[in-house]
């Protein structure tokens, strides 16, 4: 309890610090205390607001292979798909009729997507809908890519470390992708003036505290504006496809943790914890979470773009699912917001 204390106390511990509370996480009372400060926080800065994102994942090929990921270059059995120019701008047209005022368009890393046509769809979405934020998450890019996307328009990016521990990151990926690399993008990002994502998968295997404690460390130092944050869930066409999946009750528990490290952030109840728990969203906006992100992609493509196991949501149309998002996020006292919600200075 004297660090839980600590923590709410200074929002910030040493690496050793992080350790112990990570292994007195298991303790209610110690997770009792800091949700309900978690909760304070985030009411402090953005009141009973529930930020909505509008999900576009319009490309599922991807470059990497990296071990955890169901849509990896090694997965010969994933049916993969493009959206092309016209059915994004489908997606976004679709997603502001129903309220939507940020777009997400999220990918793998795919080289038929180059910089200039990515350039073209941001401003032509910029154009149409320019009180819209746009965020973008397609990976590891050149600063100059960064840069031309930035000038295009784009606001924010979604960029997860994943583990800031080199030797955990090693277990996760190949050996052409470096944890020193992710964090040179997010830097880079970070100087082109993008409100920038970080985050990573809780209890992915080979995962231990000391290594979640250099991941608190980094987002400490850091300070990204989002940070996402989710349990890991195996997908049955990786090496990992019999691996343990996460821990709900530990991601509730680190959702609190960030929320005071970092009491402004833009912080996802993701759909990884809604979909190893039927009240796992609302359980993360209860531990101190802000943001949903429903699907604004076409059914027929929802299942393809297929991470992990079991996603939720996939059979909904965009209408049903922010409906039912609605009933959820006001079953436990806070509401929807149509705003940008764009993270507090």
């Amino acid at each position: 309890m004297i660090l839980a204390d600590k923590l709410i106390r200074d929002h910030t511990l040493t690496r050793t610090e992080y350790i112990e509370l990570l292994d007195a996480g298991g303790d209610a009372g110690v997770r009792t205390k800091l949700r309900e400060e978690a909760v304070r926080l985030r009411k402090q800065y953005y009141g009973d607001k529930v930020f909505t994102r509008g999900l576009i994942e319009f490309t599922n090929y991807c470059k990497n292979n990296c071990y955890y990921c169901g849509i990896r270059c090694g997965n010969q059995k994933a049916r993969r798909y493009r959206l092309s120019r016209e059915e994004i701008l489908d997606c976004c047209e679709n997603g502001y009729g129903l309220g939507f005022r940020t777009f997400v368009l999220q990918g793998g890393e795919d080289s038929y997507f180059t910089d200039e046509r990515m350039a073209e769809i941001i401003r032509e979405i910029k154009a149409r809908y320019p009180d819209c934020a746009l965020t973008l998450s397609i990976g590891e890019r050149p600063c100059e890519s960064y840069r031309l996307f930035r000038e295009a328009g784009a606001d924010r990016y979604l960029l997860r470390h994943e583990t800031a521990d080199e030797a955990h990151y090693r277990k996760l990926h190949p050996e052409n992708l470096s944890l020193s690399s992710r964090k040179r993008c997010l830097y880079d990002l970070k100087a082109l003036g993008y409100q920038v994502g970080a985050g990573f998968m809780v209890g992915s295997p080979g995962q231990t505290n000391a290594a979640l404690a250099e991941d608190l460390c980094f987002l400490e130092e850091l300070h990204p504006a989002m940070v996402g944050v989710g349990p890991f869930i195996p997908h049955h066409d990786t090496p990992f496809a019999e691996a343990e999946a996460g821990s709900v009750e530990q991601t509730l528990f680190l959702l609190s943790v960030i929320r005071i490290l970092l009491p402004k952030a833009l912080i996802p109840a993701t759909t990884a914890l809604g979909t190893l728990d039927s009240q796992g969203r609302e359980k993360g906006l209860l531990a101190g979470a802000n943001v949903v992100m429903p699907n604004l992609s076409p059914l027929k493509n929802r299942k393809q773009y297929d991470l992990y196991d079991n996603k939720i949501c996939t059979g909904e149309e965009a209408a049903e699912c922010r409906d039912c998002l609605s009933r959820r996020v006001e079953s436990v006292g806070y509401c929807l917001s149509a705003e940008r919600g764009d993270a507090v200075l």
